[in-house]
């Protein structure tokens, strides 16, 4: 039987861009590739957190040093997100992807080497840097590629991995720093990064023709950054998939309070929250895949913020009866991260088509706000919350309030928009 490739799929349907290369390779070459890349950046987050003690040990850092390089690192990714895209309008998507797992490939080593916290900050910030790049190219990279319904299908698979990298993170990191030491941490993330940089350098084609690329110039990129910061329909779609995400994501950066101080746990039972929210994540974004080209996107995100609503009714309602069992705790994040991961694929889409000719521009100043929202979460909101179970669920669902708020205030103003299969 003759096999799918990526050059039999139906090209994007909007005007503005042109026919992309043939690329040769299994129908799910270019998806996994995409994937791969979309995961760098969340997975060097959580990767090194359960070798706080050891790294702050060895490195004589105060528990507000070995904070800072997580914020240094979420502040510095969310800054330089909002120049890779413009990046990738002016030069291509392939260059600065390969620049950016370059670099940060350079910065994990220097991150394995550190003497001293400070270094290590500094290079945690290198590392955020960087790791965007790769992120926000590839999502960029997806519409340039495919068309509405095939789209959503392969943005589907990016969001299962994008999500599975918080959960999946903590685990490599709690056996190597067990088995190596915390040094071993960053010599991994440098190895990673290389052996991506080998393959994209082999494999990943140039989806941007040179007849639809945009001129870097300071003033254009800013007015375009302007109109976007500006649009209130760009930002309500930015929020609506940014806040709903830390409903998920404040367990996992509180994980070894939630799990080892509320729920007493050992650290070897740790890994099932992850399986859990990972089992919700797979099977959520399955389910926005196969919805693709079958329920308008309007639907698909009604229905995962209406699940989204479940897990938080029933969190809620079993911290206030102080009922902590495992499974109980456990079980609703699940859920939750099932509806995140039905919502999360189409509004990426939608925000992307806002500007056919800037999809790059626009998947990062996305990025930029999420970056920005988790930056706030892990340095603000988690050191607030994380000492009470009851405090953290109405966390949880204050973030997916939010998020159903302004995709609600869309549906009123816009109410075409996603209305379309």
């Amino acid at each position: 039987m003759k096999r799918d490739t990526l050059a039999e799929q139906t090209p994007p349907t909007d005007s503005s861009t042109s026919s992309p290369p043939l690329v040769l390779g299994p129908h799910w070459a270019l998806p996994a590739l995409l994937a791969a890349l979309s995961v760098l950046g969340p997975f060097s987050i959580d990767t090194y957190l359960p070798a706080f003690s050891g790294i702050s040990t060895s490195l004589a850092a105060s528990p507000l040093q070995m904070q800072q390089t997580l914020s240094a690192y979420l502040l510095a990714f969310a800054f330089m997100n909002l120049f890779h895209g413009a990046l990738a309008d002016s030069f291509g998507r392939r260059p600065v992807v390969l620049w950016g797992v370059a670099a940060f490939g350079l910065a994990s080593v220097g991150c394995a080497l550190a003497q001293s916290a400070e270094q290590l900050i500094f290079f945690r910030a290198m590392q955020g840097m960087s790791a965007g790049a790769s992120m926000v190219v590839s999502r960029a990279i997806i519409r340039d590629v495919f068309a509405p319904t095939q789209a959503q299908k392969v943005m589907s698979q990016v969001t299962l991995y994008f999500g599975l990298a918080p959960a999946i993170a903590p685990i490599v990191g709690g056996w190597l720093y067990t088995l190596l030491g915390w040094h071993s941490i960053f010599w991994f993330m440098a190895l990673l990064g290389a052996g991506l940089w080998l393959v994209n350098w082999r494999v990943l084609p140039e989806t941007l023709p040179i007849a639809d690329r945009q001129p870097l110039r300071l003033k254009p990129l800013i007015q375009g950054y302007m109109e976007l910061g500006l649009s209130a329909r760009f930002l309500l779609l930015a929020v609506s998939s940014a806040l709903p995400f830390n409903g998920m994501f404040v367990y996992i950066l509180a994980s070894p309070e939630f799990l080892g101080g509320h729920l007493q746990l050992a650290p070897t039972q740790f890994f099932w929250m992850f399986l859990c929210a990972i089992g919700g994540i797979m099977l959520g974004a399955t389910a926005s895949g196969r919805m693709a080209g079958v329920l308008a996107p309007k639907k698909q995100i009604r229905f995962g913020f209406l699940t989204m609503a479940v897990a938080s009714v029933i969190n809620i309602s079993l911290n206030a009866a102080g009922l902590y069992h495992p499974i109980l705790a456990i079980v609703p994040l699940g859920i939750f991260s099932f509806g995140w991961a039905v919502v999360m694929p189409p509004i990426t889409l939608l925000v992307l088509d806002m500007n056919p000719t800037r999809r790059g521009m626009a998947s990062s100043l996305q990025a930029c706000i999420t970056s920005a929202a988790n930056g706030v979460v892990a340095g603000v909101i988690v050191p607030l919350v994380m000492h009470s179970s009851l405090t953290m669920s109405l966390a949880s669902a204050s973030f997916w309030a939010i998020g159903l708020g302004a995709w609600l205030y869309l549906h009123k103003r816009w109410p075409e928009l996603g209305r379309n299969i």
